[in-house]
């Protein structure tokens, strides 16, 4: 399905400067152009599929992920187009994005090497078992560095269950060309062209991977969770530049957030202290 809303009709009703923001969800993904008071200028929605290949199983194709945004992007500066604006007028694009939800990519071709699996997939109820036995049958015997239990939720056993099953993954890995991101890091690896492979703090800290206390890749937890260091993006703040668009209508534009879906939602409504 497909969405476009413009709300305005004048550029005189406008508050420069704009900015963007990509929210890739779980059913669809959509780009809002705000202005400075947090007016919402345009925006377009697109759905995409649910690959279910058996019962509890869940994936998304990646390269549709992209795809669905990248129109999303396109409907939105047609619209505004016509109002006068253009890629000029926007300071920067922000992305919030569906989070755990695991892709790993060739680095040489930047092509998938199997379709995402999904947050709420639970393919891989075993192999937690797997890592569970080995600790003692203690599913929380991580959780004073990462903060979260042994579960499917994770991209972490995620991760790990691509490395296992998918023989493609794992030569890739053994060749040093395979990488691994959630939905974030996969989005601004294609949208700079392949130049930038990094994760924010926020997307970092679902995947078990993660030291709470340092907020970097913890050697341990990888160890223990069965995954090469060697796949993942660079953990950077929520907050900065991160690449520019490399193509499309939006070449040049900086992308400078990056937030999961459910941690944007507390900036949203200026939740910034605890309690």
């Amino acid at each position: 399905g497909k969405k476009t809303t413009v709300l305005r009709v004048h550029m005189s009703e406008f508050s420069p400067p704009f900015v963007g923001a990509i929210d890739q969800g779980t059913q669809s993904s959509r780009f809002i152009l705000f202005d400075s008071k947090a007016a919402v200028v345009a925006s377009h929605q697109k759905s995409h599929h649910q690959i279910i290949p058996q019962p509890g199983w869940c994936e998304h194709n990646p390269d549709e992920i992209v795809e669905s945004v990248e129109e999303c992007v396109r409907e939105v500066m047609t619209k505004i187009d016509g109002l006068g604006l253009s890629a000029n007028d926007i300071k920067c694009v922000g992305i919030t994005n569906q989070r755990e939800t695991t892709v790993v990519w060739d680095r040489e071709t930047g092509a998938p090497l199997h379709n995402a699996l999904v947050w709420l997939d639970t393919r891989t109820r075993v192999t937690c078992d797997l890592v569970v036995a080995a600790h003692g049958g203690d599913r929380d015997c991580l959780r004073d560095k990462c903060g979260l239990p042994i579960s499917t939720y994770f991209s972490g056993m995620k991760l790990r269950w691509l490395l296992d099953h998918v023989p493609e993954v794992r030569a890739a890995a053994d060749a040093g060309r395979a990488l691994f991101g959630t939905i974030d890091s996969w989005l601004i690896y294609r949208l700079t062209g392949g130049a930038v492979h990094v994760t924010d703090v926020t997307n970092a800290s679902r995947t078990m991977l993660m030291n709470l206390a340092t907020c970097a890749w913890d050697e341990d937890l990888c160890t223990r969770i069965g995954v090469p260091m060697s796949l993942l993006p660079e953990i950077r703040s929520s907050s900065e530049v991160y690449g520019r668009f490399a193509s499309g209508p939006l070449k040049g534009v900086p992308i400078s957030a990056c937030l999961g879906d459910q941690q944007s939602a507390c900036v949203g409504h200026c939740a910034f202290r605890p309690g």
